[in-house]
């Protein structure tokens, strides 16, 4: 009898749908599942839904932001609008502060 492999909650979505935020981890750092090494050489973009989701505020707040030029990497494809990863993590970084005490 087989048993199946232990799942976390890192690799699967709480809602059970596949999410495109949800990731394995690799030798090579983080991916998504069913992304080929080719994928990974092209920058991974976010709709607002997925940036507000990640800052835990609302699409309103987000596009509040993009025109504000708040946000970084913000690409225009016609009318959408999305924004490059890689940016917006490397932001969160740099405008994160450590509480006093904690590290």
């Amino acid at each position: 009898m087989r048993t199946a492999a232990p799942t976390t909650s890192e690799n699967v979505p709480a809602s059970g749908s596949t999410s495109r935020l949800a990731r394995t981890r690799t030798r090579g750092g983080v991916r998504r599942p069913g992304e080929s090494h080719r994928d990974r050489l092209l920058p991974s973009l976010l709709t607002p839904d997925e940036v507000a989701a990640l800052l835990r505020t609302s699409k309103k707040a987000i596009y509040a932001m993009i025109e504000r030029a708040q946000l970084p990497g913000v690409v225009r494809l016609g009318r959408r609008v999305l924004v490059r990863e890689a940016d917006l993590l490397e932001w969160l970084r740099q405008n994160t502060h450590a509480i006093a005490g904690k590290e």
